[in-house]
């Protein structure tokens, strides 16, 4: 059985500066507390402040200079990833946070009360996953029916861990069949550990960490293999319920959910200028190799009813609870639905389905 836990994240000097940045700011608000099936606040008094978490989005906004002009004020953070985030949560050091479908179910039953603002998913999740499975060079293994009495790296608190478990289920194999060693996939972790021989299979980023793994290894023999048909394309911006609490903060984030999405469907419909601007000029890929990320990353959509996505965390869930030990809950109580409609609103280009049967200020469940 899977014992659940935060890892230490090595950016933990990071989280530490944050958090005496945050001292007093989670405090009570001067005003009434606002309930978290109150109408979302319209109004962002001046000086509200929000910690955010998401890279990618800050590159978008700071690339169109979006950031100029903000009802409110942002500090960036280089935080991203479920581990890194729940620790910043924890030290109350992160206001939102960026992340797969897992972090916010991880962030529960470790006793981090979240609510998940903002849903994103890909057009086509078949031929465009989030993850793939790194296999090393020396591992011996052709196909996914080769795992049994491997290593294969498993991070509990993120998405990589559910395609292990889902992979393993999928091809009849349990937890006792292979040896589950526990990894946070943070920077080069897991490619590291394949070309050391520390583990024989690790799921790896679809896109930059697939290619330059292959591009660095595929002549010792490391490969990588689709893990089987499972829907891994969710990823979400969610923040500790308390600071909803917040009016402030609460208008601040109403804000922010529209200029995320807006920066989603630029990606969207700017494909050439971010790969040339992020992935070329920034992260110093090739012109050929930013195409190529740029393609393996896919369409992304925003839809405006969260039911579909509701569901898939419902089946993360359940799998998850049943393959660790966990207390199983309603899906449902981790999204605040006050924000379902701003995303699709401010993104037209990719919004995607019917509208919900309420749109801005329909409440929690």
């Amino acid at each position: 059985m899977i014992r659940l836990k935060a890892f230490p994240i090595l950016a933990a000097a990071l989280v530490a500066s944050l958090a005496l940045t945050a001292c007093g700011k989670d405090a009570a608000p001067a005003g009434p507390k606002l309930a978290l099936d109150a109408p979302l606040p319209e109004t962002i008094p001046a000086g509200t402040k929000l910690v955010i978490g998401d890279p990618t989005t800050q590159r978008v906004v700071e690339l169109n200079g979006w950031d100029k002009d903000l009802p409110f004020q942002i500090e960036w953070a280089q935080i991203s990833g479920g581990p890194a985030v729940t620790e910043a949560f924890h030290a109350k050091a992160l206001d939102v946070g960026s992340a797969a479908n897992i972090p916010p179910i991880h962030a529960i039953w470790v006793g981090i009360p979240v609510k998940m603002i903002a849903v994103r998913l890909r057009k086509d999740h078949v031929n465009f996953p989030l993850f793939e499975l790194g296999i090393a060079p020396k591992a011996g293994i052709k196909s996914l029916a080769d795992l049994r009495g491997k290593k294969i790296a498993y991070s509990p608190g993120q998405v990589q861990g559910e395609v292990v478990l889902r992979t393993l289920a999928a091809v009849g194999l349990t937890q006792k069949d292979v040896t589950l060693v526990e990894l946070p996939s943070t920077g080069d972790v897991y490619p590291n550990a394949l070309v050391s021989g520390l583990v024989d299979v690790a799921p790896l980023g679809a896109g930059v960490a697939t290619k330059r793994y292959l591009d660095n290894y595929a002549r010792d023999g490391a490969q990588v293999l689709r893990h089987p048909p499972y829907r891994d394309d969710l990823t979400n911006l969610y923040v500790r319920a308390e600071t909803l609490h917040d009016p402030a903060k609460a208008a601040a984030l109403r804000a922010y959910v529209k200029l995320w999405a807006r920066a989603v469907e630029w990606q969207a419909t700017h494909k050439a200028e971010w790969r040339d601007a992020y992935y070329v000029r920034q992260e110093g890929l090739s012109p050929e190799d930013a195409e190529f990320v740029v393609r393996a990353a896919g369409d992304p959509v925003i839809p405006r009813d969260w039911t579909e996505a509701i569901g898939m965390q419902q089946s993360s869930i359940d799998f998850l609870a049943k393959e660790g030990g966990q207390k199983r809950f309603d899906a449902a109580e981790i999204f605040d639905r006050r924000f379902e409609a701003l995303a699709a609103e401010a993104a037209p280009k990719i919004a995607v389905g019917p509208a919900p049967a309420q749109t801005e200020g329909k409440t929690n469940p």
